[in-house]
């Protein structure tokens, strides 16, 4: 434990090994999808995440992924989740509804159930901004995943 200004204060911790970790990917935009979990297992590798301890589960796309992750959560079998998906803007006003009620589910996902979830559903004006943040997110996610479920042990 740190101090600033004389408080208590929990570092991050990134160890991965041990943790049991769920992905949840959407098959719509795959190419991107596909990046987003490279980087994102070649992130949580480098933690000491073990592959036998990941589960990958694929979904149609953005708006499913609240309903499995929550599925994920109850089981009681993982220390965090991870969404990978990506909703690229279209002419019509879908991409609002998509990226607004993905990222809603997501989080009540993650409120109702207590376990961390590491939302990399990309939501991008063109198919170009998310081949550029493909590696960056999917590796922060898994960071994060990470890092979320030591800091819950430890709360």
């Amino acid at each position: 434990m740190g101090t600033s200004n004389n408080l208590s204060e929990l570092d991050p911790i990134y160890q991965g090994a041990g943790l049991k970790i769920g992905i949840v990917m959407s098959r719509f935009n795959r190419d991107i999808c596909e990046g987003l979990l490279s980087a994102c297992q070649t992130q949580l590798v480098k933690l000491g995440v073990a592959t036998d301890d990941v589960l990958l589960v694929d979904v149609p796309g953005a708006l499913e992924h609240p309903l499995a992750l929550q599925k994920m959560a109850q089981s009681g079998n993982y220390d965090a989740l991870i969404a990978l998906g990506a909703v690229v803007r279209g002419d019509t006003y879908h991409f609002e509804l998509v990226s607004n009620q993905s990222a809603r589910g997501i989080l009540d996902v993650q409120l109702e159930t207590g376990i961390p979830i590491a939302n990399a559903v990309l939501t991008v004006d063109t198919v170009e901004q998310a081949h550029i943040r493909m590696a960056e997110k999917g590796s922060d996610a898994a960071r994060v995943a990470v890092e979320m479920a030591n800091l819950l042990k430890r709360l």
